[in-house]
């Protein structure tokens, strides 16, 4: 791993002092991939909440672990902002609670939210599937009246489009 990058030393505490130092170089690069890893994360669909929420929880053990520490409740509101605009109204729900959720209760709640609005997405489908079915019956039924309306206009001859007389 650190072979040709570090120079020959005698003395094994030396050699492991500048070994040290670049491992914690790495260690601050590393936070700062995981930083910019999480500050984009952004859930674009309404599916998949659990999981986003899951994954963003593990990149912050992972910074934890760095020492970059973040308050829990700074997490539930930096979550909140990541979730699609179809969560709105749960996040107006959340902005006028009185109690602050941990992210346990977050999780839940985000999970409770999914169901919801994929129930509701489902009827809108529905809804949309149905009312085309009807656009097309009525375009149906407007042919077909246009149809009886040429046919009482003044008769003509099929071929050479002549009126009769």
């Amino acid at each position: 791993m650190f072979c040709g990058s570090i120079e020959h030393y005698e003395n094994v505490q030396e050699l492991l002092t500048v070994i040290d130092k670049q491992f914690k170089t790495s260690q601050m690069s590393l936070a700062n991939t995981l930083i910019m890893k999480f500050t984009s994360m952004k859930l674009t669909i309404v599916k998949g909440v659990r999981d986003h929420i899951n994954k963003m929880r593990d990149l912050v053990a992972r910074l934890r672990a760095l020492k970059v520490e973040m308050s829990k409740s700074f997490l539930v509101h930096f979550i909140l902002n990541t979730l699609p605009p179809q969560y709105g109204s749960f996040k107006i729900t959340y902005n006028i609670h009185k109690d602050k959720w941990s992210i346990d209760e977050l999780l839940t709640m985000c999970d409770h939210e999914e169901a919801r609005l994929i129930l509701e997405m489902g009827e809108s489908a529905l809804t949309v599937t149905l009312r085309n079915k009807v656009v097309q019956a009525n375009k149906k039924e407007s042919a077909k009246m246009k149809l009886q309306i040429d046919i009482k206009k003044e008769p003509k001859c099929f071929f050479c489009k002549k009126k009769d007389t």
